[in-house]
């Protein structure tokens, strides 16, 4: 089985700094040696604001490059987009600048920088950016046209908001059931299975955890497969694929239902709010768990493990849809070149080759339909696929912000013993006062 590269968080580290002090064996009255002191503490101190100088520009707003478009790409695919870029530029006969934005400075500052005319003309993106970019008339539309059926469904039904399209789709992600082969050998079908095969794990002492599946304290995001499962759902959608702020259904029948299978899960000792992503990883990754609930993002963790990436299993005999993510290539509404922009997305960013090269910088499934079918081979491709087929793209609406926190506590309260209906209950509630409902 192709493995994915390890992803790696690069965490902040402050320099603490210990200035030199002298010894009790040192003369009171040597003032060449205070001064020699006094020298070394100020370059120590000027070290440390050129650090932290520097430290403030690496976080300092990017300011539009000097060129005729300009793309704003992450660390991770600028090094794809760059040649493509270059190659429009020639045909075209214009300058092209590829800028490294961290993915996660990208959202806030084309909301600030491109009303000011220091922004991009294309960005990468999320879709579930959507809800605030659309809102801030910050995001221009992009018609695929005939293209759009070249795109996975899930994939197009992501960048639609209100009905129009706002990006170009070239990556897929969701969470699916990873399997340790050893300690079960063979696929679940259903959540009942895979609690069965988890707990007798943990008894004969084979296992830690029944199933490696995040909390810490609750997991709106990786619990949403059993909710759909169960029939229920965040926000209703409409025959386009539309998300209605006004339906509401984490306190519909099939919400509650999932409710009560989680309280069932926590009464069987198989979740609990102490189950964090970090524990996730150690547990599966040093073969004491079964079964793993994560992303493509953890696979490289696994390395030791013989797993199968597999669909998550069914609730009720009903198909479990997790959550999808999709990014894609988006377009400023401040473009000072939007024939070009639009130009170079759908023509150069659209193609097979553009999209299997952002597949093997980030290892996400493509939207692409043929770039997706020429790696299906992999058996996690496959695998995250098929658990993808039935899922729901995270809904990009500004009342998303809402949910969140609400529904985490109400998981917290379930796996502190609280009623689980009540639990749902009461965040739906919480919810709908929070959006005005």
């Amino acid at each position: 089985m192709k493995r994915y590269r390890k992803w790696i968080a690069l965490v902040p580290v402050a320099a603490l700094v210990l200035a030199a002090c002298g010894t009790d064996e040192e003369p009171a009255d040597e003032p060449v040696e205070e001064v020699e002191e006094t020298e070394e503490a100020e370059e120590e101190e000027e070290a440390v604001e050129e650090e932290e100088e520097a430290e403030e520009d690496e976080e300092a707003a990017p300011v539009r490059a000097d060129a005729d478009l300009v793309i704003w790409a992450d660390d991770t695919r600028r090094d794809v987009v760059e040649p493509f870029a270059e190659q429009f530029g020639d045909e075209q006969g214009i300058s092209v600048a590829v800028q490294e934005v961290p993915f996660d400075q990208i959202r806030e500052n084309v909301v600030i920088q491109g009303p000011a005319g220091q922004g991009p003309d294309i960005f990468i993106g999320a879709h579930d950016w959507l809800g605030e970019m659309v809102e801030s008339g910050v995001v221009a539309p992009l018609d695929l046209g005939g293209a759009a059926d070249d795109f996975l469904e899930v994939a197009t039904q992501a960048f639609a908001y209100d009905g129009t399209n706002y990006g170009l789709p070239y990556a897929i992600e969701n969470i699916a059931l990873i399997r340790n082969t050893e300690l079960a050998p063979e696929p679940v079908e259903t959540l009942d299975d895979m609690v069965e095969v988890g707990l007798a794990a943990v008894e004969a002492g084979d296992a830690d955890l029944p199933v490696a599946w995040q909390q810490d304290p609750g997991d709106p995001f990786h619990n949403y497969w059993v909710v759909t499962g169960a029939g229920g759902y965040v926000f209703g959608q409409a025959d386009d694929g539309s998300y209605l702020a006004d339906d509401i259904g984490i306190d519909s029948e099939g919400g509650l239902r999932a409710a009560e299978i989680f309280g069932e899960l926590y009464e069987q000792d198989v979740l609990n709010q102490d189950i964090s992503y970090d524990i996730m990883i150690d547990t599966f990754s040093s073969g004491r768990a079964p079964f793993a609930v994560t992303g493509p993002w953890a696979l490289g963790d696994f390395e030791g493990v013989d797993f199968e990436v597999e669909p998550l299993p069914a609730i009720d005999g009903n198909p479990a849809g997790p959550f999808v993510g999709v990014q894609g290539f988006m377009l400023s509404a401040f473009a000072e070149n939007e024939l070009a922009a639009r130009t170079f997305v759908l023509d150069f960013m659209g193609t097979a080759d553009a999209q299997l090269e952002l597949y093997e910088a980030g290892n996400r499934p493509p939207a692409l339909v043929d770039a997706f079918e020429q790696v299906q081979d992999d058996p996690a491709v496959a695998g995250f696929g098929a658990a993808g087929e039935d899922g729901r793209p995270m809904p990009a609406i500004p009342e998303m912000g809402s949910v969140w926190e609400a529904w985490t506590l109400a998981y917290t309260n379930i796996f502190s013993g609280a009623d689980p209906e009540e639990s749902f209950e009461e965040a739906a509630n919480q919810i709908r006062e929070l959006i005005g409902l």
